[in-house]
C-alpha cells in the first residue's frame, strides 16, 4: 500500500520546456525507493511552506531513483516551486491512480493523442510502446501557439520513431483555427493505419469528441483510454475535487476506458457530500 506520508525528496535539475513551463528531475534521499509506478499514474510534491500539488511521471523513478516530471506555472505552489534551486528539499508520495493499460504482444497500431500538457501522461506510455516495438505508433499533438509546446525533447528523440503530427490550433498567418480533432482524419490517412489502441490525454471536451469521432470510423470503444489526470487533486478521496458520478477519479482513475467513462458521464451528479474514504 502506499503511504500517505510524503518521503524526503531533492529538486536535482530543471529546464525551461514551454510556455510558462518547467521539466523539472527529482530524486528520493536517504535510500528511499517509491513502489514501482506504472506509465500513467501520478505523484503528490509537497513544496515546504506552500503546499502540494499532483504531477505526472514524464520519466519513470529509475533505479538511483530520479525521475522528471512537467510542472506549468498556474498558481502559488507552482509559483513557489519555480523560485527554488537545485539542492532544495521537498516531499513527495505515490504513486497514485490507475495507470494507462499494458500493451498486448500483437503488432497493433496505436495512436496517441494529446493537448498541451496532456502530453505529459503520455510520456511514459510512448517510450514504453517505443522499447517494446511491437507496432506502429502515431502521436497527434496539439498545442495552442508554437510557444505554448511542451516536452521539446522528447519530440525531438521520437522524430524518427514514431509518426507525429502537430498541430497548432492559431499560428501566424493562419486563418482557421485547428484542433487534433480537425486534423484526425488527415492523419489516420496520411499514416495508413486505423488504430487498434488510442490513449488521449487533453482537455475533456476534445477527448470526448474525439472518441465518437473514432468510434464513428468503426474503432472498437473498449479500445480508446483516456486520462481525466487534469482532476487530480488530493491523491486520497478526501478533499471530493475529482468526484464524477459515484467515483472518485483519483481513485478509479485518473485513466479509463471510453465504455466506462462514457457511463460515469451519462449518470446524474449525487446531490449527496461524497464519502470521505479512511486514510
Amino acid at each position: 500500500m502506499t503511504s500517505l506520508t510524503p518521503m524526503v525528496a531533492e529538486l536535482v535539475d530543471y529546464y525551461d520546456d514551454g510556455e510558462a513551463a518547467r521539466h523539472f528531475q527529482f530524486r528520493l534521499l536517504d535510500q528511499q525507493q517509491w513502489p514501482p509506478p506504472e506509465p500513467g499514474q501520478f505523484f503528490m510534491l509537497s513544496v515546504p511552506g506552500a503546499g502540494e500539488i499532483p504531477l505526472t511521471f514524464t520519466q519513470l523513478p529509475d533505479q538511483n531513483q530520479h525521475w522528471w516530471a512537467l510542472v506549468r506555472r498556474m498558481g502559488s505552489v507552482t509559483s513557489a516551486l519555480f523560485r527554488l534551486e537545485p539542492g532544495a528539499i521537498l516531499g513527495a508520495r505515490g504513486p497514485f491512480g490507475r495507470g494507462w493499460p499494458r500493451p498486448g504482444s500483437d503488432q497493433t497500431p496505436v495512436l496517441l493523442i494529446a493537448g498541451g500538457c496532456g502530453l505529459a501522461p503520455l510520456v511514459s506510455q510512448a517510450e514504453r510502446l517505443l522499447e517494446m516495438n511491437l507496432g506502429p505508433v502515431a502521436l497527434i499533438y496539439g498545442a495552442r501557439s508554437p510557444e505554448a509546446r511542451v516536452l521539446g525533447r522528447e519530440r525531438d528523440r521520437w522524430q524518427h520513431k514514431l509518426a507525429l503530427f502537430e498541430v497548432i490550433e492559431q499560428s501566424p498567418g493562419q486563418t482557421a483555427r485547428r484542433t487534433p480533432l480537425d486534423a484526425l482524419p488527415d492523419v489516420l490517412a496520411h499514416w495508413g493505419h486505423e488504430p487498434g489502441a488510442t490513449f488521449m490525454c487533453g482537455p475533456e471536451a476534445m477527448m470526448t469528441a474525439l472518441s465518437q469521432r473514432l468510434i464513428e470510423r468503426g474503432i472498437p470503444p473498449s479500445s480508446i483510454w483516456l486520462s481525466l489526470e487534469r482532476r487530480m487533486h488530493c491523491a486520497t478521496g478526501t478533499c471530493g475535487h475529482c468526484y464524477l458520478s459515484h467515483r472518485y477519479v483519483c481513485q478509479s482513475g485518473p485513466t479509463f476506458g471510453w465504455p466506462e467513462l462514457e457511463l460515469l458521464m451519462q449518470q446524474p451528479v449525487t446531490t449527496q457530500t461524497p464519502p470521505l474514504l479512511s486514510c
